[in-house]
């Protein structure tokens, strides 16, 4: 019936969910400088609109919407802020979550229904009861925007995950997002190298107000590209899971295209991103499926990487970075990283039970940056529930690594590669939160549902293949 149902709602809504997300787009970057401050509600009740839509027509079409929104609304927003000003909150942002939030309706069924606990929703419910108690906490403290802000970033991916468990199969979803991804790296791609050499007004307005330390200066040649994304984090990494996802489940010819995307991620100079799409690709080296891929893909992406630091105009900026690579004793954002922890752990008891979810202005004096899962779930829920919110998002990415073991389908495969390079991330970056957190829940919260489906596919196949009945014995031949 509901298969019924699904393409029922796709014979009344024949345009495809991804072009209302794109339309959306288009119109408020065209019209949002015109309507001033008053395009970011709008664009916000558009997404959720957008959300609704795609969420009918189906979870394939939602989730490229999902990603076309993620991609492209940090760029509209900074469009609008030229012309209405600097909106500190960034309420544009919160439209690809609302987005999310359409499947609202499709979970509730499932919690109402009589089926059995999945144990596929145990790290879910893990990672969110903390952050229920992180949120608890924020509200303790009369801090109601910090508490809403960090329920809605950490507890929206979740939810959505916990929908596209039972929505779809999981290797039809993992290949609509590749399909998404092919049109959106070039994009992205070539806008980020633009940036990185000349960047537009728009772009060199918002980084002289984001308190965003990392997105280097608003020079030519002296961008740290963030491209479209919120920073060369979200840049990155919303890249690096693309590259992989392309690389691997799509044709040949179609992965030449995000080569500009390639380029545009080393000038990101982010290397945890660099790191995380690398064991990526060396965890695909392990199965036969996917290892003729790999290793083409990290000998294309080795050559281009020698290329772009010899035979470019920014090689010597992108030689450095990854001279850096070699040489921990002159990385100065490793020796921070561990300050943080020296930091921590001398405060003693202020950080045994957590602060709430808590934004501060990295640029201000005395004010500590937060890099990394470990320092963001320690002062966040303390020294306690933070291992406790650090052992549910280890639970889902081993899950997804063990269930491309026993799967071992190139999708189960990509996905395992993606949570292993989101286990690599954890120390050195967040992955929880806004659009990283909705990148990592998505597709590792995949990988069991795939791993599910195998024995009842093979359940199903067995029951297509009848033996004969013997029918009744005829009389005996005579052999002459």
């Amino acid at each position: 019936m509901s298969r019924l149902l699904a393409a029922d709602d796709r014979a009344l809504l024949p345009v495809p969910g991804w072009v209302p997300a794109a339309l959306l787009l288009a119109a408020t970057a065209v019209a949002g400088p015109m309507l001033g401050g008053l395009a970011r509600p709008v664009f916000v009740l558009g997404c959720g609109a957008v959300g609704w839509y795609a969420w009918r027509r189906g979870p394939g079409e939602h989730l490229q919407a999902a990603l076309v929104l993620f991609a492209f609304a940090p760029f509209v927003r900074r469009l609008v802020d030229l012309s209405a000003g600097y909106d500190q909150a960034g309420l544009m942002l919160v439209g690809p979550l609302l987005a999310l939030l359409a499947v609202l309706p499709a979970l509730w069924r499932r919690l109402e229904s009589d089926r059995p606990f999945d144990r596929r929703f145990g790290p879910l419910l893990l990672v969110g009861a903390c952050v229920a108690y992180a949120t608890a906490l924020s509200m303790i403290q009369g801090d109601w925007m910090n508490a809403a802000s960090g329920a809605l970033k950490w507890a929206v991916p979740l939810v959505y995950a916990a929908a596209l468990i039972d929505a779809a199969r999981a290797d039809e979803l993992v290949r609509r997002a590749a399909g998404a991804f092919v049109v959106i790296l070039p994009i992205i791609g070539l806008y980020g190298i633009w940036q990185y050499v000349a960047p537009p007004d728009w772009d060199r307005y918002w980084m002289s107000f984001a308190p965003i330390m990392s997105a280097g200066q608003p020079i030519p040649f002296g961008v740290r590209t963030f491209s479209t994304l919120n920073g060369p984090a979200s840049f990155a990494t919303f890249t690096a899971v693309g590259l992989l996802l392309v690389g691997f489940l799509r044709p040949g010819w179609q992965v030449l295209l995000v080569a500009p995307a390639a380029l545009a991620f080393l000038l990101s100079l982010y290397r945890t991103a660099w790191l995380s799409l690398a064991v990526g690709l060396l965890f695909c080296l392990a199965f036969a499926v996917t290892r003729r891929r790999a290793g083409v893909t990290l000998a294309g992406l080795a050559a281009a990487a020698i290329v772009a630091a010899t035979l470019t105009p920014f090689g010597e900026v992108i030689g450095d970075r990854l001279a850096t690579l070699s040489d921990g004793s002159q990385d100065g954002s490793l020796q921070e990283r561990l300050e943080q922890y020296v930091t921590l752990w001398s405060q003693g008891d202020g950080t045994l039970f957590g602060s709430g979810f808590t934004v501060g202005d990295v640029g201000s004096a005395g004010v500590m940056a937060i890099d990394g899962m470990i320092v963001a779930c320690w002062v966040a829920m303390g020294i306690a529930v933070g291992l406790v919110c650090l052992a549910g998002f280890v639970w889902a990415a081993g899950t997804a690594i063990a269930a491309a073991a026993r799967v071992g389908d190139r999708e189960a495969v990509v996905i395992g590669a993606l949570a292993c390079g989101a286990l690599f991330q954890m120390p050195l970056a967040s992955i929880a939160s806004g659009e990283l957190g909705f990148l990592f829940w998505t597709f590792v919260a995949l990988a069991p549902a795939a791993a599910a489906a195998a024995p009842a596919a093979a359940a199903s196949a067995a029951a297509r293949v009848r033996p004969r009945t013997p029918g009744p014995a005829g009389p005996p031949r005579t052999i002459r």
